[in-house]
């Protein structure tokens, strides 16, 4: 039964990762009765807060590690992929509604739970609501529409990090995290605030930037991070069977940045599942060591098949929708001794 519910799970995964093996629902409406943006002085429009019960609070209970958001010196600020992937009943057009319960339920038993929980180890978590550009958004050959959906969305996303910025952070160092469409808008957030040289770009720790093509000609002052330790930089990558070559895969994605999350640099160089930490799948309170291997090729992440009960069910190529869960205690061990270097090398760090 175990293995059952295991297939059930990659086979859900794998059908909704945003890009990937995947028939899009067709939406077809006039770009009207856009939602009301989100009010970010009320607690609703956030998805997790450090003073708020959320499932980025949550720790997989047989790791032996706890939440420590409440003693943390960092803050991060959270994006999370897309979970609008169908109409619902307050959803129904080329966004979401941020009160919408179907939808916000999934970002929480999700991204927010799988994804942002990893960094709660490192620091505070805040991670907003925010009208997400629907699935389909990134299939339509309605390209004015879909630059508008991701326009919307994006536009909560900065009035998120200004709220944010004007009300929690305190001048505390900041970690950016996100996946997929989260990441989309990741990227124009870290252009928009940290691709300078200012005082907000001195407090970035680091940039996790995940399941979207990054390319190193984006930034002027930003540059991927070099090191397990290194600062004011960003990491990203996006996971694929070895040799694996999508339908859609062009030259420019050759060129595009990868981080090994296995060695936490931008090399070649071939990481062993030894040095995984460990992962998680569909039981998000059981751990699974070495789970994956790692090696960057072509400009994405190339992994063998992960090793997990049940493994020989499976024989997907396009890992998108796991690309934290893989490598979760990596991600989490690494955001916890970054926050550390950052703060042994600038002690007159604000850090209340």
């Amino acid at each position: 039964m175990k293995s059952l519910n295991l297939l059930i799970f990659l086979v859900v995964v794998t059908i909704y990762g945003c890009k990937g093996r995947y028939t899009p629902p067709v939406l077809v409406t006039a770009f009207e009765n856009t939602p009301a943006p989100p009010d970010y002085s009320r607690e609703s429009a956030w998805a997790a807060l450090p003073d708020k019960a959320d499932n980025a609070d949550k720790v997989p209970s047989s790791s032996g590690m706890k939440d420590m958001q409440q003693d943390a010196i960092a803050d991060v600020f959270f994006i999370h992929p897309t979970s609008y992937l169908r109409n619902t009943t307050l959803s129904t057009g080329w966004n979401a509604d941020v009160n919408d319960n179907e939808v916000n339920l999934k970002t929480d038993e999700g991204s927010i739970l799988y994804q942002a929980s990893a960094f709660n180890g490192a620091g505070k978590i805040y991670a907003p609501r925010y009208r997400q550009a629907f699935i389909y958004s990134y299939y339509t050959p309605e390209k004015d529409k879909s630059v508008r959906a991701f326009d919307t969305a994006y536009t909560d996303v900065k009035n998120a990090f200004e709220y944010y910025l004007a009300n929690y952070n305190q001048g505390r160092p900041i970690i950016i995290a996100s996946h997929s469409q989260g990441t989309s808008h990741a990227i124009k957030l870290l252009r928009d605030y940290f691709d300078n040289d200012n005082q907000l770009s001195e407090k970035l720790i680091a940039a996790y930037i995940i399941g979207m093509d990054v390319y190193d000609t984006l930034y002027t002052t930003l540059k991927p991070c070099r090191d397990p330790f290194d600062s004011r930089c960003y990491l990203t990558w996006r996971t694929f069977a070895k040799d694996y070559y999508p339908p859609n895969y062009e030259r420019p994605v050759r060129e595009a940045v990868c981080t090994n999350p296995l060695t936490w640099k931008t090399d070649s160089v071939y990481a062993g599942n030894e040095l995984n930490s460990g992962g998680i799948l569909r039981n998000f309170n059981k751990v699974i060591p070495q789970l994956s291997d790692a090696q960057v090729k072509d400009g994405v992440l190339r992994i063998n098949k992960p090793n997990f009960p049940g493994t020989m069910f499976f024989n997907f190529k396009n890992y998108h929708i796991v690309d934290y869960n893989l490598f979760y205690f990596n991600i989490r061990n690494n955001a916890r001794d970054r926050v550390r270097m950052f703060k042994d090398a600038r002690p007159g760090q604000t850090t209340r």
